[in-house]
C-alpha cells in the first residue's frame, strides 16, 4: 500500500519484472479501499498504467473501507477480497451471512473474482461455495510458509 504512493511504483514494478522475468499477468497486487480514498486520481492513474502492462489487482479487505461504489465501478480491479471480519461470523451472525451474500453478488455483477480471506472451518467452506464464493484462502488450507515449505506444500497439494 505504501509503496503504490511512491512517485517511482510503475517504475520499480516495471523493473522487477524485467529482472525476475515474471510475466506482467502472473503478478496480482493487493490494494485496501483507504488507499484509494487518499489520492483516488493518482493511484487511478498508476493502476491504470499497470494493468495495461496486463498486472492485476485485487481490493483487499473489501467492506470494511469507506469507499464509495463508484470508486469500484471506475477501478480496473480483478478481484474483490472479503475481509475474514464477516468470515468469522460464519454460520450464526445473520448480519454477515447477509452482508457476504451481498458482496458476491456484487463482485459476480461487475465480473470480478471474490475471495473470502481467513477461512478456517468447513461450515465456511460450505457456505461461502454454496453462495458463489470461487476463492477461499486461510488457516483452514495453510498457515503462512517459508517459500521452501510453500514450495514442497504446493507440491503435495497439486
Amino acid at each position: 500500500m505504501h509503496q503504490l504512493r511512491e512517485p517511482s511504483f510503475v517504475k520499480k514494478i516495471s523493473d522487477i519484472l524485467a529482472e525476475t522475468g515474471l510475466l506482467p499477468e502472473h503478478l496480482h497486487l493487493e490494494i485496501t479501499e483507504s488507499l484509494i480514498i487518499e489520492n483516488f486520481e493518482a493511484i487511478l492513474k498508476k493502476i491504470n498504467t499497470l494493468t495495461g502492462q496486463g498486472i492485476r489487482f485485487s481490493i483487499d479487505d473489501f467492506g470494511t473501507g469507506y469507499s464509495s461504489l463508484s470508486y469500484l465501478k471506475n477501478l480496473p480491479v480483478h478481484t474483490l477480497k472479503i475481509d475474514r471480519s464477516f468470515i468469522l461470523g460464519i454460520p450464526h451472525d445473520e448480519k454477515d451471512l447477509a452482508i457476504i451474500k451481498s458482496i458476491i453478488s456484487l463482485a459476480h455483477g461487475l465480473k470480478l473474482m471474490i475471495v473470502a480471506e481467513g477461512v478456517d472451518s468447513e461450515q465456511q467452506i460450505k457456505f461461502l461455495v454454496e453462495n458463489g464464493c470461487t476463492g477461499l484462502q486461510g488457516y483452514y488450507y495453510s498457515r503462512p510458509l517459508p517459500e521452501v515449505e510453500f514450495m514442497d506444500f504446493i507440491r503435495n497439494y497439486y
